[in-house]
């Protein structure tokens, strides 16, 4: 079986419905099948299943996630946002800005992109909207807020291109933390560009120091939790299913200390951590199976020779992957994004020399961007299905925050430095 038709199997599939991990699982094993034969394939598939779900590594799955649905069902959504507001929301734009600090916060604890705008536009949307900002520029801001979710550790995106590529997943969330807070940086910046050029973002009410420290009491706890659990990783003193299970332990201690975790939330946050693990390790045993084929096919290696025999650049090649990326990244979620292209797009980058963990944050990044840009940025959808937005006035908001992400990408890729400082330094 080629490769266009194995292609053209998953697309037929996508096209009926099937998920993305399904899709590629199917085409994969009746490719293995024609390729080898049944007896043998099933042998492939066997091997394939064991070795990915029995991996120690995966162990971090189900933590990090569950870490931050205990952290959810303890109403810490809420406390990060009003704490963030009630620093910044005196000036011009400041709501907007507080509620990109709020979204760091919650990126570090939820982990989940679509999750953290759906919480966003919950809470900071109405009360941008109080005060008076443009639909506009508050579910633009709630939106792209999302999207740090997806490089910010700890990323369960970052988790699962170090699981498919075997890389580092230390090195990765260490890796993601100035590019992070670099994309933070930069929507605050195209935020106060906004508030002083145009009206849609008035100042709030005024500043008050003593509500500002009450209402961070209960926010302390839970950021010196992220600091607690990157930190050991970074000081190699855990592994990062380690740090995850000290994290989930934390989340627990903070409920309960702070009496904000019922014992009727434990049951729905564990179901929502199991539910969300199984669809991650499908995704995950899927793609080796297809990536599988690849490599038995001998698929992989005559595109590294393609691309050896071309001429092109490897700055046109790396140009290339990012645009392919990008353009995935305007139809499907990130998960299927790496899924689908990292059995491809990563040994390509390794043959070029590119180092693993820059290529990890830089395809990280690109799919990130994929998040809010149309016709299927998913952010954009949940923030203006919660707003009642017209989705078009949301994407139009978006677009200057659209060219600061693309800006920012553009840093990384010309000065991996930023990105690799801190993890050389480990």
């Amino acid at each position: 079986m080629s490769l266009a038709m194995l292609v053209l199997i998953v697309a037929i599939l996508m096209m009926l419905r099937m998920p993305v991990a399904f899709a590629m699982g199917i085409a994969g094993a009746a490719g293995l099948a024609i390729q080898l034969g049944p007896r043998p394939a099933l042998a492939v598939l066997e091997r394939v299943f064991l070795d990915t779900t029995a991996s120690f590594i995966l162990v971090a799955i189900p933590l990090f996630i569950l870490m931050a649905e205990l952290l959810t069902a303890g109403q810490v959504t809420k406390r990060a946002i009003n704490a963030c507001q009630a620093w910044l929301g005196h000036v011009r734009g400041g709501l907007a800005v507080a509620a990109v600090g709020a979204s760091v916060l919650l990126a570090a604890l939820i982990g989940s992109s679509t999750a953290s705008t759906a919480a966003m536009t919950a809470s900071a949307y109405p009360e941008m909207r109080r005060h008076r900002y443009s639909e506009r520029l508050a579910t633009a801001v709630v939106s792209v807020g999302g999207t740090l979710a997806v490089v910010v550790p700890p990323s369960i995106v970052l988790v699962v291109y170090g699981v498919l590529t075997e890389t580092s997943i230390g090195k990765l969330f260490i890796a993601g933390i100035l590019p992070g807070l670099m994309t933070a940086t930069g929507m605050a910046i195209v935020i106060k560009v906004i508030a002083q050029t145009t009206d849609a973002a008035p100042a709030g009410e005024p500043f008050r120091l003593g509500h500002a420290v009450r209402t961070s009491r209960h926010v302390l706890p839970m950021v010196v939790l992220i600091i607690a659990v990157i930190g050991v990783i970074y000081g190699g003193i855990a592994s990062p299913s380690e740090a995850a299970a000290f994290g989930v332990m934390g989340a627990v201690l903070i409920g309960l200390s702070q009496r904000s975790l019922a014992f009727r939330s434990l049951g729905p946050a564990v179901s929502m951590a199991v539910r969300s693990t199984v669809m991650i390790v499908t995704i995950i045993a899927c793609s080796h199976i297809f990536a599988n084929y690849l490599s038995f096919t001998r698929v992989t290696q005559n595109l590294l020779a393609l691309i050896d025999s071309s001429g092109l650049s490897h700055g046109t090649i790396m140009a290339l992957i990012i645009v392919t990326l990008l353009v995935m990244g305007m139809f499907m979620d990130q998960l299927a994004i790496l899924s689908l292209a990292m059995p491809l797009a990563f040994p390509a980058a390794m043959a070029m020399g590119y180092d693993p963990v820059w290529f990890g944050i830089v395809v990280t990044k690109t799919v990130e961007i994929g998040l809010i840009t149309p016709p299927l940025g998913l952010n954009a959808y949940v923030a203006a299905g919660h707003s009642g937005v017209r989705l078009g006035e949301v994407f139009r908001g978006l677009i200057p925050f659209i060219i600061m992400e693309l800006v920012v990408l553009t840093i990384l890729i010309l000065f991996p430095t930023i990105t690799l400082w801190l993890p050389n330094l480990m």
